[in-house]
């Protein structure tokens, strides 16, 4: 292994319990809070600037990739805000952070990204029981770390993919992860462009008006497809072309080469918007932008990831009405993504069954998205701490929102013959994955039946309940461990 740095840290008595966390991202920061909350010693691993990605840009830990965007916040019918209410229940880090610094953004909880990153960064910087260390982890970790947390994310480097994999006998999965372009807000024609949120809905700090909204006509949509997909893309490597894109992040030419009418029924639907500049016409397609930084000075053009070349991205973006003048601050871009076939390799407490003083956390078990990445963190590190502390901790119940991501990476996927051994795919936390209701709502208050959406907002309004209560009986169980505030 390259590191050569002693395994515990300095004046640190050797014989108390210690973690060691590979990976400074959303899911590496969170466990070593969690853990350090429940006063066990951490080593928080970051190979970074050492060691760069081909997606990041920065040395700070919980630095987000991609969008700034942890989707919605509402607790009651969406099952990503109830897993937001789920986690700043259990004290997390990661979502302290990002309600300190939100940005306006519809009724989704959007962040300003450097603070963020500063303000997690800060938090276990300032902990007496973190120490931080930069380099390069790219081997199995020495025997007497013998209780480990591997949160390398989706662009765990080779060397240790590599030594991952001779340890489980199993080829690691891939798909392609994509990065949408950031517009400077001040390049924006307004005067083409509007600010309204969709159905003006209203979210966390937003107005009810938070995006920019980009109008096109059908042949003005007909022209831009035309030019996504007959647009230079980036060539794959020879080791990413038979690598599948995963369906919650594709790339908008992908969208466009899968049929004409696929970016206005998905990113680009002119839905539940009005053009103020001319009311009597309904936009064709609409393309948004969401606020970037908390200055409001960037955009991100939301779902807007791309293998186009920059020449290309830049040329053809800029035939979108309102964007003629746009500069940007990133433009789009892909990278490979790895996550392990969690349900065979991993047991219920997240640990690898061939070595089980390792566990793994984040996006390498098969969640998808920053708030799930987050959240298998903060149970990863809630095990471990246990496991250093010698108490129990039981798993979340199924029918919360942790318990619900955390069956799907670890038990939830069925194997099929037709599918094969590595059907298994990444998730976001969905409403699918929580067990049914044992009696779902049929009458409103009023007596009457229930029917259509009604019905479906009954029906995520009762498992949203049951979750949070479900959750609240778990947390009055756990060993009293003083959890930081």
């Amino acid at each position: 292994m390259g590191m050569t740095q002693s395994p515990n840290p300095p004046g640190r008595n050797p014989k108390k319990p210690l973690v060691h966390v590979i990976g400074g991202g959303l899911a590496g920061s969170e466990a070593a809070w969690q853990i350090a909350s429940r006063g066990v010693g951490v080593v928080l691993h970051e190979m970074r600037p050492i060691q760069m990605t081909e997606a990041h840009r920065t040395e700070g830990l919980a630095e987000l990739v991609c969008s700034n965007s942890f989707r919605s916040d509402d607790a009651s019918t969406n099952a990503v805000g109830l897993l937001h209410a789920e986690m700043r229940r259990m004290g997390s880090l990661i979502m302290r952070a990002a309600d300190a610094n939100q940005v306006p953004a519809g009724g989704a909880l959007a962040v300003d990204r450097d603070h963020f990153s500063a303000a997690v960064e800060g938090a276990l910087r300032s902990h007496p029981l973190i120490e931080i260390r930069r380099g390069e982890i790219d081997g199995i970790p020495p025997a007497d770390w013998d209780n480990v947390i591997v949160a390398t994310g989706p662009l765990t480097s080779a060397p240790l993919a590599t030594a991952i994999r001779s340890l489980t006998d199993e080829s690691a999965l891939a798909f392609f992860d994509a990065i949408a372009p950031i517009v400077h807000r001040e390049s924006i024609d307004m005067s083409v462009a509007w600010f309204q949120s969709r159905y003006d809905k209203v979210g966390p700090g937003g107005t009810g008006a938070d995006y920019i909204n980009c109008p096109l006509t059908r042949e003005q949509y007909d022209a831009f497809v035309d030019a996504l997909i007959a647009g230079d893309k980036t060539d794959f490597k020879e080791w990413e072309t038979n690598t599948p894109y995963f369906d919650g992040c594709l790339p908008i030419e992908v969208m466009a080469d899968r049929g004409r009418e696929t970016l206005r029924h998905g990113p680009m639907k002119p839905f539940g918007l009005t053009n103020p500049h001319n009311p009597t016409v309904k936009a064709y397609a609409i393309v948004q932008l969401r606020q970037d930084n908390k200055l409001g000075t960037l955009y991100n053009m939301v779902g807007f990831q791309t293998k186009l070349k920059h020449g290309e991205q830049a040329r053809i973006f800029r035939t979108i009405p309102g964007l003629a003048n746009a500069e940007f601050a990133r433009l789009g871009g892909l990278h490979r993504n790895t996550f392990l076939n969690s349900p065979k390799l991993l047991d219920p407490q997240l640990r690898l069954k061939a070595e089980p003083r390792l566990r793994f956390a984040g996006q390498m078990t098969g969640c998808e998205g920053y708030v799930e990445s987050a959240a298998i963190g903060l149970l990863a590190g809630l095990f471990a701490a246990s496991e250093a502390t010698s108490t129990e901790i039981a798993a979340p119940p199924p029918t919360t929102a942790f318990g619900a991501l955390l069956g799907h990476i670890t038990g939830g996927h069925i194997e099929t013959i037709d599918a094969g051994p590595r059907s298994f795919q990444p998730m976001n936390i969905n409403f699918g994955l929580f067990p049914p209701l044992a009696s779902a709502p049929t009458k409103k208050a009023d007596g009457s039946r229930l029917r259509g959406p009604e019905k479906t907002i009954a029906r995520k309004k009762a498992l949203s309940e049951r979750a949070l209560s479900d959750l609240d009986l778990w947390i009055a169980g756990m060993p009293r461990i003083p959890v930081a505030a």
